[in-house]
């Protein structure tokens, strides 16, 4: 573990967190709200963490514990921790109910307009409060891996952050509008999207008062392959859903892609 990393591991991890804030500004700056706009970046965001996740965690997650425990259990233990971390973000979404889940969409197609004509002020106040509060949980524990992954290997973290950074665009955006339209408040609108970018480097703090003393690779394994089971779930059951319904199957497809494509070049240019 290299210690002279720990500045620039809490750098990266602020930089990815507060990237809420990226979103909820090009949301204000946007005049016409594009569904397509949306549909793009939330698949574009589910492109860049499946593939991460897939590539980079679980990968590197495996060759941590086979090395520690030998290529059966080794491996074993990866897919354990893979479903675990699965497991941990399906029970926390759970406890949103459907009615107030800022994850749960409409079958229809709606666009930005529609959807702010028809809900009322208090109700998109409290789905911004709501998406705001879930985000935050979900951004906690990305906040641990990518301060441990630039602790570990500044190569491996710089990758993870501006895969996390890419991630929370369009969470800022889907917190700032709806509180937006809901006060016309612009400060309280991106005051509430900078917050839940903060549970980032609050896990990062966490990390390393809490879990650094115990850290070696057994951990570091079983973290990355949850990490990276919590992300490929955020992709299938959050981003990809929300990129279907508020634009064109074909739109959210080009973004996974496109995703998919940022991410193995990103890669590429820190080996």
């Amino acid at each position: 573990m290299d210690h002279s990393n720990v500045w620039m591991a809490f750098g990266l991890t602020l930089f990815a967190g507060l990237s809420t804030g990226i979103g909820s500004a090009l949301a204000f700056f946007t005049r016409n709200q594009s569904a397509k706009f949306l549909s793009v970046s939330m698949g574009l965001s589910a492109g860049v963490m499946i593939y991460i996740s897939f590539v980079e965690l679980l990968a590197g997650a495996q060759i941590s514990l086979v090395g520690e425990y030998g290529a059966k259990w080794g491996s074993w233990y990866t897919v354990l921790a893979f479903f675990g971390g699965i497991l941990l973000i399906a029970i926390i979404d759970k406890f949103v109910p459907n009615h107030e889940n800022p994850h749960e969409f409409p079958e229809e197609e709606p666009t930005l307009q529609r959807e702010i004509v028809q809900l009322k002020k208090q109700k998109l106040l409290r789905v911004g409060l709501f998406t705001a509060l879930a985000l935050g949980i979900h951004n906690f524990p990305e906040g641990i891996a990518t301060f441990l992954s630039a602790m570990k290997d500044i190569s491996l973290g710089i990758p993870i952050a501006v895969a996390v950074a890419i991630h929370n665009i369009p969470e800022g955006i889907a917190v700032s509008v709806p509180v937006y339209y809901a006060t016309n408040d612009r400060k309280k609108a991106f005051a509430y999207s900078f917050a839940s970018g903060l549970a980032e480097p609050i896990g990062a703090l966490i990390g390393y008062l809490v879990l650094l003393p115990f850290i070696n690779e057994t951990i570091f394994g079983v973290l990355f392959a949850g990490i990276a089971g919590i992300m490929v779930f955020i992709s299938l059951d959050q981003l990809l859903p929300a990129a279907h319904a508020y634009g064109k199957h074909h739109h959210a497809i080009y973004g996974l892609i496109a995703g998919m494509a940022i991410m193995a070049v990103s890669l590429l240019l820190f080996i």
